[in-house]
């Protein structure tokens, strides 16, 4: 070296063998054993050591930093080689990991290590309370983050609601070939639904114009069905929606209040009416189409780390018709209960479990998460699908606002008069909204309402144990019931449902989500 006058080595630029890429692709035993590499992870370890004098570069990510470095200091920096060899040892630690893993499970054992390294992509302002400091967003090492922030700053819970909206807008699209949309809070649906057709009466609930519902795009369509499931509750939501938003979507959500969107893209028009709500903050995220996640999934609580394989079902007309176990068999089944059947499971699928999901026309009507007890989530649940119902009375179509009453307290105001329970303070207060004191809406009035409800759909995450769930759903206007069965009580719970003259599939799935 000396001779040729090269000076020592001061940097190491390598990358590693493809080992893990060759296994993803599905390359035989030989061709990924070739795919080790060894002088490669020799040469970054003993680089990586000599920090001190030597700089190792893992990823061509880097090169701009070390490029810029050099030409303001003449060289690298102590700093960039410790942060940089700290990685360097990750990445080491990380392909030895995956190697031994691989290896083992060819020989059909149990892996003797699991490594996994981060690499940390963004911090957070907060986790899941403002105390709990600090937090941050990272990826696998060599692997990338499922969406792309295009505006906005998310939050921990901001992330946590895009990523499980984002996987159920995306399964509904797939199984009903329908543009789907969610609207989420606190990780459990507040409403989701498909792009179908409003009737009339719905487009008065939901202050549209029958005009401008039949102008309306697909994606704006199933965001609107969305976020009138339960709109009291989708206050400050996080939405997601399974096409490009375009600028019929974009402007339904500007009136709306809500803290974000996840979607496959968005045309110039609706990005830059986005990008102006919320004075600037409201986020948008891009789902990114390539973006494949492991098999298995990592969860650490109270120093212990939990693995699973991901649930990955897909829900498919075929789990809502192999087994219709009530009288009349599938020839009971319309297409568009078919269709309810599967948008309810779907959304079950990622609500907080214990939960139960009501579907009418494309849409929930009624969501219940998180009840210790199954019969609980259909009361909860049962209660929001009479609101819904409800809330196409007549009497509340008909109440009189005063000029200027926002928009949400005319959702929560409607509310309020179906429910009906004030306290003396409180009617003063909603009172006053009104140009005309509106008369009571009676239980009697809501009673004979009720009567007409039909064609509900309720899909539950695990098995009805006893008939009082079918016996409270009959309440509102249930007539189709999903479920994976299994329950030593199954029998009754058919015969239950064919009292009622009910078509109750079992789908062999359960869908916990925790």
């Amino acid at each position: 070296m000396e001779e040729n006058g090269i000076g020592k080595i001061d940097m190491t630029i390598l990358n590693l063998y493809p080992f893990e890429a060759t296994v993803a692709k599905g390359a035989a035993f030989e061709q990924c054993i070739e795919n080790i590499d060894i002088g490669g992870p020799s040469m970054l370890r003993s680089t990586a050591k000599n920090h001190a004098f030597t700089t190792i570069v893992t990823s061509p990510d880097q090169y701009d930093e070390v490029k810029a470095t050099i030409e303001e200091h003449g060289g690298t920096t102590l700093a960039m080689r410790k942060r940089f060899a700290a990685r360097a040892f990750s990445l080491s630690a990380s392909y030895d990991s995956a190697i031994a893993t691989w290896f083992t499970k060819e020989l059909g054992e149990d892996s003797p290590v699991v490594t996994r390294v981060y690499k940390p992509e963004f911090p957070l302002k907060y986790g899941c309370n403002p105390h709990q400091k600090p937090a941050g967003i990272s990826s696998l090492l060599n692997s990338n983050l499922p969406f792309t922030v295009l505006n906005g700053t998310p939050g921990y819970i901001n992330l946590l609601d895009a990523a499980n909206a984002w996987l159920l807008v995306k399964e509904l699209r797939e199984a009903t070939g329908l543009a789907a949309a969610s609207s989420f809070k606190h990780v459990s649906p507040a409403g989701a639904a498909v792009a179908v057709p409003l009737t009339e009466v719905e487009c008065a609930a939901y202050e549209v114009t029958p005009e401008a519902a039949a102008k309306l795009t697909p994606s704006a369509l199933a965001y609107l069905r969305a976020r009138n499931a339960d709109p009291m509750c989708s206050f400050g939501d996080y939405a997601a929606v399974s096409d490009i938003v375009d600028e019929d979507t974009a402007l339904i959500l500007k009136k709306e209040v809500s803290d974000g969107i996840v979607a496959p893209g968005y045309s110039p028009e609706a990005l830059e009416i986005l990008k102006s709500k919320k004075g600037g903050k409201f986020i948008v995220l891009e789902a990114k189409a390539d973006f494949k996640p492991d098999a298995v999934e990592y969860r650490e609580v109270y120093g212990m780390t939990f693995c699973q394989k991901r649930n990955d079902v897909v829900i498919t007309k075929e789990h809502m018709t192999k087994n219709v176990v009530t009288k009349g068999g599938l020839s009971a089944l319309s297409e568009d209960a078919i269709r309810d059947m599967i948008v309810a499971s779907i959304c079950v699928k990622y609500t907080q479990s214990n939960s139960v999901g009501f579907a009418k026309d494309g849409m929930m009507v009624g969501v219940g998460a998180g009840q210790q007890s199954r019969v609980d989530c259909v009361k909860l649940a049962g209660r929001k699908v009479t609101t819904w119902y409800l809330r196409q009375h007549p009497k509340v179509l008909g109440l009189q606002f005063k000029q200027g009453v926002k928009r949400q307290d005319r959702v929560n105001a409607r509310v309020r008069y179906i429910e009906g329970d004030f306290t003396d303070e409180e009617r003063t207060r909603w009172e006053a909204q009104f140009e005309t004191v509106p008369e009571p809406l009676t239980t009697a009035e809501k009673d004979e309402f009720m009567k007409k409800a039909t064609g509900v759909t309720v899909s539950s995450d695990a098995f009805f144990p006893f008939r009082d769930s079918i016996d409270h759903a009959s309440k509102v206007g249930v007539s189709y019931v999903a479920q994976p069965g299994g329950s030593v009580q199954d029998a009754q719970v058919t015969q239950c449902c064919d009292d009622y003259g009910m078509v109750m599939s079992f789908t062999s799935v359960r869908l916990f989500h925790h």
